[in-house]
């Protein structure tokens, strides 16, 4: 079942049964709030009539031996002065009975009257004490006593449901009316929820089938929005990633298949007798060297998928970065006698015991002999190795004076295989970038103002 129809028919159950329960809840509040309202009205008619029928004796109905006002002309014209009088009309009966318990007055007219007043008499003093003392269920009851018998007012609970019949079948009319259109509404409103992650899914789907160039943002709203955003930028790293994946396999090849070639080249060479003489010690000098390039990048390549998918190589541990930069130096000279070069160093002299990090310092020591080494290819007269503390972190920098990086070759850097024109394997800085991040750093390349390229790693300071 699909998503929408579940939450609208969960919602349609949960409608139904909120306004089965609203219904029952009105039933009764309506049927309570009826029932107070007329025994406190009954109370007050009741109060009024006595106060009026004070001065009339009941022993002059009671001598006349009449059971009904219109057989008694006194009592009839003081009673009709009284609310009695029109109390049939709001549904209201009364009986006036005097201290032996004999009916005196009833409202009930004409024969019905007669019937009535016979069956109380005839059902007793019991019966009719009950319907005084409000015992009947049928009936609601006010009593109050005259000075020689006592008044009864009683309205059948019929009528009293019937009208609570009637105001509660309207509010289920308003309630049922009220209901559908909170249920269309419902049907909108969840419709246009579910519209985005229907299209989310036919994302979701290019993402699967890998063609993630195709992804678009979902536009949406809230929690829905934020994870069609976060679904639109993975499919973004995953296009960046497909493409250097490509790009890895195919300067993979070449950089394995330009040293595979010269090998093979010279070795068939050598042994058909096509090189004779001072050609074939050049010509194993040439596979030497490129059997030594090729374990170089194979190396280098095993090294970097371990750095990105093995944990346990890392030891991490306190690393003094001014000793790291001195030991850097050592290695390096040789290499900077050679060429010519001279470095130099600029380091805060009351921060330099602050410049401590936490990382594997073999492996950070690679990586910074990488970016020196790197910076030794296109240096014309120095490279300047900076340390620093800076917004919290520390800062450590490598800059030469050559010609800078170029500005299409700045993005892809630290990339595999993405070298200049001085470069060998093209996976150096790959991973000095996977070293520095695995420390918990991060790398980044520019072109310093004064010419030249700037590397800078910067590192959280040890706790």
């Amino acid at each position: 079942m699909k998503l929408l129809v579940q939450i609208n028919v969960a919602f349609g159950v949960l409608l139904v049964l909120v306004l089965s329960v609203t219904a029952v809840i009105f039933h009764y509040v309506l049927l309570d709030h009826f029932i107070k309202a007329q025994k406190k009205d009954m109370q007050q008619m009741s109060s009024t009539i006595s106060m009026k029928m004070q001065a009339l004796p009941l022993s002059e109905a009671a001598s006349a031996a009449v059971p009904a006002v219109s057989e008694t002309p006194v009592l009839a014209s003081s009673l009709l002065a009284t609310p009695i009088a029109v109390s049939p009309l709001l549904g209201i009966d009364a009986i006036i009975t005097d201290n032996q318990a004999n009916v005196v007055y009833s409202t009930l007219p004409g024969a019905s009257a007669q019937i009535s007043v016979a069956r109380i008499e005839e059902a007793g003093v019991s019966k009719l004490q009950m319907l005084r003392e409000g015992k009947d269920d049928r009936y609601l009851v006010a009593t109050n006593d005259l000075s020689d018998g006592t008044l009864t007012l009683f309205m059948p609970m019929s009528k009293i449901k019937a009208i609570e019949q009637a105001v509660l079948g309207r509010l289920l009319v308003v309630l049922c009316i009220g209901g559908i259109l909170v249920f269309l509404l419902s049907l909108i409103i969840t419709r246009r929820l579910i519209k985005p992650l229907m299209k989310l899914r036919g994302e979701l789907r290019k993402v699967e089938n890998r063609r993630f160039s195709e992804v678009k943002l979902v536009e949406a709203g809230g929690e829905i929005g934020d994870v069609a955003q976060t679904v639109y930028e993975m499919a973004e790293e995953l296009e960046t990633y497909s493409r250097i994946q490509k790009q890895f396999i195919q300067n993979a090849s070449h950089e394995l298949k330009t040293p595979l070639m010269s090998i093979s080249g010279y070795a068939e060479g050598i042994r058909d007798g096509i090189f004779e003489g001072e050609s074939v010690r050049k010509g194993l000098d040439i596979i030497i060297s490129e059997s030594g390039r090729l374990k170089n990048i194979v190396t280098e390549m095993t090294l970097l998928a371990k750095l990105e998918g093995e944990e346990h190589i890392f030891k991490l541990a306190e690393v003094d970065i001014v000793e790291l930069i001195e030991e850097t130096i050592e290695r390096i000279n040789p290499l900077l006698v050679q060429k010519g070069l001279t470095i130099e160093t600029a380091i805060a002299g009351e921060l330099a015991d602050a410049l401590v990090v936490r990382a594997d310092r073999d492996k950070l020591l690679q990586a910074l002999l990488n970016v020196v080494s790197n910076a030794t290819r296109y240096a014309r007269h120095r490279i300047l190795i900076r340390a620093g503390m800076g917004k919290n972190q520390i800062e450590l920098s490598v800059t030469d004076d050559g010609g800078g990086i170029p500005d299409d070759l700045l993005p892809q850097l630290f990339h595999r295989f993405v070298k200049g024109k001085e470069g060998e394997t093209g996976l150096g800085l790959a991973i000095s970038r996977a070293i520095v991040e695995r420390c918990g750093g991060t790398i980044s390349a520019r072109n310093d103002e004064a010419g030249g390229a700037d590397i800078s790693m910067r590192f959280p300071a040890a706790a």
